[in-house]
């Protein structure tokens, strides 16, 4: 071996390069579409349900060029199913949130309830309209009458519904995620708000099915009391 002979360390420095750029380079393209997402759903709102938003419009608003965008997003369609998942996932979040301050399985049905149907107070109707409306040109959305965030939402009535008594508390959750939802879509057509009696109506409805899937039908298909 040669005396004084300087450690080949040309991979690692390349390795610890490579991966410190690459690691620079996903923030400033996580930052990217961040700026994206905000600047559609800000355009999504401007235009409101005459114009259909423009990717021209969408990336002046974020600060961005047409390449940064198709870095990320092959199409503005793409990028709206992008904005509504976030949307989903903010709200999510919200209701994960305001359901951990209930002991009870009923009370978290009930925050749950309460916290979609806020979605239709004034202040918070315009963002929701907005991307119901963006995704209306596809198979969901406000003119379709579907709601997008149905699955993920029912998810968080799992454990809730089985805790109450529900034989199958997947389906159960769904069904009643699509009424809610179904329901919040009716209030903001309207702008309208649910009032304190229908939230109550339809928390007892939500606990009711609950209970009434346990109970087995007799032979004409109706439930035994």
């Amino acid at each position: 071996m040669k005396q004084n002979a300087i450690p080949d360390v040309t991979n690692d420095v390349a390795g610890r390069i490579a991966q410190e750029s690459l690691r620079r380079r996903g923030f400033d393209y996580a930052d990217e579409v961040r700026r994206l997402l905000d600047a559609a759903l800000e355009v999504m709102q401007r235009n409101g349900s005459s114009a259909r938003a423009r990717v021209a419009d969408i990336v002046a608003a974020a600060g961005l060029s047409n390449e940064a965008f198709y870095r990320h997003f092959p199409s503005k369609d793409a990028l709206v199913a992008a904005v509504i998942e976030d949307g989903t996932e903010r709200l999510k979040g919200y209701l994960e949130h305001q359901m951990s301050k209930q002991r009870t399985a009923a009370g978290q049905v009930r925050r749950w309830a309460e916290g979609i149907l806020s979605q239709a107070a004034p202040k918070l109707a315009e963002p929701v309209l907005a991307l119901l409306a963006g995704s209306g040109g596809g198979d969901t959305g406000l003119h379709s009458g579907r709601y997008p965030a149905s699955a993920p939402l029912a998810t968080l009535l799992h454990e809730p519904l089985a805790e109450l008594g529900s034989s199958n508390p997947e389906l159960d959750a769904l069904l009643l995620a699509h009424a809610v939802l179904g329901r919040l879509t009716d209030h903001l057509r309207q702008r309208t708000q649910p009032t304190r009696a229908e939230l109550d109506h339809l928390v007892e409805l939500c606990l009711r099915a609950a209970d009434s899937s346990t109970k087995p039908s007799n032979s004409n298909g109706r439930r035994r009391r």
